[in-house]
C-alpha cells in the first residue's frame, strides 16, 4: 500500500483536517490543534506531501521522523501541528487496513470507558452554579470553567485584572462546592492567565475546596517557575496543553511539576508522540488528562490514547459528539452519561463526507488578549 494523496481542509471555524489516500482505496483522517493558524498548517501539510506521497502509510514512526526533521531548523509549534494530523491519519489507515481499533495498535484497552468533563461558566456564582446544576442532571461528574473577568462580572469588556480574578475565582469554586457537594469533581482553567504571585494566592484559596486540578495556572514559556507555584500550594496541577514534543514537557515531568498532563493531540505530534508522552508520566504516576477543545478526529484520536493508557485522570469534551459537524463526519465517538465509549469500527471509528466540508480561509481575526486596567496586554 502506498500514500497517493494528502489533502487539507480548513473549515470556517478554523478547524484544520487532513485525509490521507492510499492506492488501496483506505483513507485516514488527521486534525491540527492550532485553529488561528490554520492556513499556516495546511502550508505545511502541503510541504509534507512530496516526502509523503508513494510511501508504505505502515511505516509511521519512519514517517514521523521526516516530517519532524526534515526541515533540519526546528519547526516549532505550527509543524508540530501539522506533523500531529497527518501522524493521526496514518494511524486510521493502520487500523482500517489491519481491521482493528486504533487502540489496539497502542497495546490495548486498559479501560472500558472514558471519562469527560464539559465547558460550562456563569457571570456570578449564581449563573455559575445554574449552569453546573444543569450539567451534573445531564450526567457529567466532571464541571470545568475558566477564570475569566469577562465571564465573572468583572467588567470592562475584554479584561482581567488579576486581583479580581483571583477573588472572583475563588468564590465560584466556593459556591459550586457548597451548592453541588463532594460528589462534582472540579477544574478551573486559569488559562495561563496569572503571575506566580497571584496564581498561589489563588491555589492557596481554592485549596479548602478540594478541586480536582488547576490548569496552566502560568504561563509556559518558563517551566521553572512552576515551582513557585508548587512549593506554595497542596491543589493538583494540570500542565501541557501548549507544548509541543515530548522535549518541551521533559522537565516538567521529570521535575514532578504537575499531576495532569494536558497533552494535546493535535499539537504535540500526534499519536506516535503522544504515547511516548504517556510513557514518560507514567514513570512519574501523572495522569494524563488530554487538552481536546477541537473537532469529532481530536476527540476520537484522545480516546483511543485514554483507552491503551494506564494512567489517566480525564479527558476534555466541551461538546459531545455528534453535537456538530455532523454532515461532514456522520459518524463519530460513542458517547454516554458524561463518558466516552469503546469504539469497535476500525481504525479511529470517524467517517468522513469529503464533500460536505466547507473549505474556506476563516474570517481574519486580530490578536486575541485580556487587557490590564492599565491598557497593558495579557494572555488570553
Amino acid at each position: 500500500m502506498k500514500i497517493t494523496a494528502v489533502k487539507s481542509f480548513v473549515a470556517p471555524s478554523g478547524h484544520f483536517f487532513v485525509k490521507v489516500e492510499t492506492d488501496a482505496g483506505i483513507y485516514g483522517l488527521g486534525e491540527g490543534g492550532l485553529k488561528r493558524r490554520a492556513r499556516a498548517m495546511a502550508e505545511v501539510v502541503r510541504w509534507f506531501e512530496e516526502a509523503l506521497i508513494g510511501e508504505d502509510p505502515f511505516r509511521i514512526e519512519h514517517l514521523w521522523q521526516v516530517m519532524f526533521r526534515g526541515g533540519f531548523f526546528p519547526g516549532g509549534v505550527v509543524q508540530s501541528a501539522s506533523v500531529s494530523a497527518v501522524d493521526i491519519a496514518l494511524w486510521d489507515i493502520k487500523g482500517k487496513a489491519l481491521g482493528v481499533p486504533v487502540y489496539e495498535l497502542l497495546g490495548g484497552r486498559t479501560r472500558d470507558k472514558v471519562v469527560c468533563y464539559p465547558h460550562t461558566g456563569g457571570r456570578t456564582p449564581a449563573d455559575l452554579v445554574d449552569n453546573c446544576r444543569r450539567a451534573q442532571d445531564a450526567g457529567w461528574r466532571f464541571l470545568r470553567w475558566s477564570i475569566n473577568d469577562p465571564l465573572s462580572g468583572g467588567g470592562g469588556g475584554s479584561r482581567l485584572e488579576p486581583a479580581r480574578g483571583v477573588h472572583d475565582g475563588v468564590s465560584k469554586v466556593r459556591a459550586v462546592r457548597e451548592a453541588l457537594g463532594d460528589e462534582i469533581e472540579i477544574l478551573i482553567d486559569v488559562h495561563t492567565r496569572l503571575d506566580p504571585p497571584a496564581s498561589i494566592q489563588f491555589c492557596k484559596g481554592v485549596e479548602q475546596y478540594r478541586p480536582f486540578f488547576i490548569e496552566d495556572p502560568l504561563r509556559s514559556e518558563n517551566i521553572s517557575s512552576l515551582r513557585l507555584v508548587r512549593q506554595q500550594t497542596s491543589v493538583p496541577l494540570a500542565i501541557g496543553e501548549q507544548f509541543d514534543s515530548k522535549w518541551t514537557f521533559r522537565e516538567a515531568i521529570e521535575d514532578d511539576l504537575m499531576d495532569y498532563c494536558r497533552v494535546d493531540v493535535c499539537i504535540a505530534g500526534g499519536l506516535t508522540e503522544a504515547r511516548k508522552i504517556a510513557a514518560m508520566c507514567e514513570t512519574h504516576y501523572i495522569h494524563l488528562a488530554p487538552h481536546n477543545p477541537l473537532g469529532p478526529v481530536s476527540t476520537a484520536a484522545c480516546l483511543h490514547l485514554c483507552l491503551a493508557s494506564p494512567l489517566v485522570g480525564v479527558q476534555e469534551l466541551p461538546r459531545a459528539p455528534m453535537s456538530s459537524f455532523t454532515e461532514a463526519f456522520p459518524v463519530q465517538s460513542p458517547f454516554a452519561d458524561g463518558y466516552l465509549l469503546v469504539p469497535d469500527a476500525p481504525g479511529l471509528g470517524v467517517e468522513f463526507v469529503e464533500e460536505a466540508l466547507e473549505s474556506e480561509a476563516p474570517a481574519p481575526t486580530p490578536p486575541h488578549g485580556l487587557m490590564r486596567d492599565d491598557g497593558s496586554y495579557g494572555n488570553w
